[in-house]
């Protein structure tokens, strides 16, 4: 594997848009992963040899946690362990396009495949760029909440059952809305937010018994999401990148 002239914007929106969701990476391993990936591939090398102390005092965490990490960063294929001396350890870092996973998951065409109608029940709609923009696309350009019109660079998507209640990434249970709404939901059930927006006059009543209609027509899947077959889902756009079509997303209610 030779060193190769990188892209980090691009390094850094598929580490985000696809590594870390693909591999459900928790904040440690990200930390880990990023920290490793900045003292190697993105300064032209491939290998590293470091010491525990030396990655843990970098990443603020403690040892156990660090090695937790290595051994599934090692595990989903993201880093190499070459050896292990009294030197340290020496691995070899991997780009996110290179880790196996993403690699079989996009095929010999470089393609991401979109849900399709047999899996689109399952499909996990905060996975990339494409299937969170087809939720934006879907409400029309307003709040599913309060119904006003949101910019492009300030619209969230927002759980309607927060994940702490078992919500899922379903297109059922993910709605786009405004930054208002989705820092004052919080983990408020929906219906009860829409009523709390009555109460302050931000919807009318027939406004009100619209939206409750449409949590019930999302909730027994009337409201599926246009996902164009050609689209690739796999083309560039960060998680919660600023100024894409496909908006912010700062999903709350977790």
């Amino acid at each position: 594997m030779n060193p190769q002239k990188l892209d980090g914007v691009q390094v850094w929106k598929e580490l985000e848009d696809d590594l870390a969701p693909r591999l459900k990476l928790n904040v440690n391993d990200r930390a880990v992963y990023a920290h490793l990936l900045r003292h190697t591939r993105l300064e032209g090398k491939v290998r590293l040899r470091f010491s525990i102390p030396w990655l843990a005092s970098n990443v603020r965490l403690s040892d156990g946690p660090v090695r937790d990490s290595m051994r599934r960063l090692a595990d989903h294929g993201a880093l190499r362990h070459i050896e292990r001396s009294n030197l340290g350890h020496l691995v070899e870092v991997r780009l996110p396009a290179e880790v196996p996973a993403l690699r079989r998951q996009r095929g010999t065409s470089g393609r991401s495949k979109l849900p399709s109608a047999a899996n689109f029940e399952q499909a996990d709609f905060l996975r990339t760029r494409a299937l969170r923009q087809a939720i934006h696309a879907r409400e029309g350009g307003r709040c599913f909440y309060c119904r006003r019109r949101t910019p492009g660079r300030s619209h969230c998507l927002d759980y309607v059952v927060p994940r702490a209640k078992s919500g899922q990434n379903s297109y059922r249970n993910l709605v786009s809305c405004c930054l208002e709404c989705n820092s004052q939901k919080r983990d408020l059930p929906a219906g009860d937010f829409l009523r709390e927006l009555y109460r302050e006059g931000r919807l009318s009543r027939q406004e009100l018994t619209e939206r409750l209609h449409a949590l019930q027509a999302l909730a027994a899947g009337k409201l599926r999401p246009h996902v164009s077959s050609g689209e690739d889902e796999g083309k560039a756009g960060s998680f919660g990148e600023p100024g894409s079509s496909a908006g912010l997303t700062c999903v709350r209610g977790r």
